[in-house]
């Protein structure tokens, strides 16, 4: 491993983060992961991590990256709209990206090779999602696991490692922010630099927010900046997450809640906002 380029919204950041651990609720919160699993794994053993800081900070540019630049030519992912649905199927790997190298077979088929602890193996994900999903009254906690699938086709899991920590922060990934689960599964915790918009902070206004994948819940998950440039903050979003506000979605431009993205825990999403959380098949 190598100090390696930190996750795309911490490093749009350019500077330190408070670490988002203890920010674990059994109700909705800003800030906050609404998580459903409330026992985790207990603490591992102590390693060393520089980049955390005893004052509950830590430091995305010091932090290292699993070697490697690993291509999957059989990655594939689609988006079909029908009705009222909207079905993504994905074998979760990353289309038109790299992943680092995981294993020695992975090493093999790519460059720079570090081994860790799991095989990225492709998946076979099918979700029915909402194609309007519509807020529900009460929010709904996150499950440990799959939240959203991102626009390269991989999955996105809440803020959270096993141990019910800051995973962005404690666990090791790859130049693109991702890593494989035990099963083989590769996923991200945060929005990858690998296919989505680079974020500079601050960075010009975009004309319009921009898509960059979907909660299992149904809404969007979207890159968006105020005024001046800079990306959203927990403070302008709601205890999920998210806001209502105009966006591009299915070709228009609606007023519409969503989940917004931000340099800090919990990244991308805090409980599931929607009236639904999408039917699922999942065949290893």
């Amino acid at each position: 491993m190598t100090a390696g380029k930190p996750t795309p919204s911490s490093a749009a950041a350019g500077r330190t983060l408070r670490i988002g651990d203890g920010k674990v609720s059994t109700a909705p919160a800003v800030g906050s992961v609404d998580s459903c699993q409330t026992a985790f794994a207990p603490p591992s053993p102590s390693t060393s991590a520089p980049w955390i800081h005893p004052d509950g900070t830590w430091d995305p540019t010091a932090k290292p990256a699993v070697n490697g630049s690993v291509v999957w030519p059989q990655a594939d992912y689609s988006v079909t709209l029908d009705n009222d649905t909207r079905t993504l199927t994905t074998n979760d790997l990353p289309v038109g990206g790299r992943t680092g190298a995981f294993s020695a077979a992975a090493a093999a088929t790519g460059s720079g090779g570090a081994t860790g602890s799991a095989a990225i193996r492709p998946q076979t994900y099918r979700f029915i999602l909402p194609a309007s999903p519509v807020i529900r009254e009460q929010p709904a906690c996150l499950p440990l696991g799959a939240i959203g699938v991102l626009n390269d086709g991989v999955l996105l899991y809440d803020a959270l490692d096993a141990q019910g920590r800051d995973a962005v922060a404690h666990e090791i990934q790859d130049w693109c922010g991702g890593h494989p689960e035990t099963s083989g599964a590769y996923h991200f915790h945060d929005v990858s630099t690998c296919f989505a918009v680079p974020l500079p902070f601050p960075a010009p206004v975009p004309d319009r927010p921009e898509l960059i994948g979907y909660a299992l819940d149904g809404f969007g998950i979207y890159i968006d900046r105020d005024s001046s440039g800079h990306l959203l903050t927990n403070a302008d979003l709601d205890v999920c997450h998210g806001r209502t506000s105009l966006i591009p979605w299915d070709g228009k431009e609606v007023v519409m809640y969503h989940y917004d993205v931000t340099a800090a825990y919990p990244y991308t999403t805090g409980c599931f906002r929607g009236s639904g959380s999408g039917s699922a098949w999942n065949n290893h």
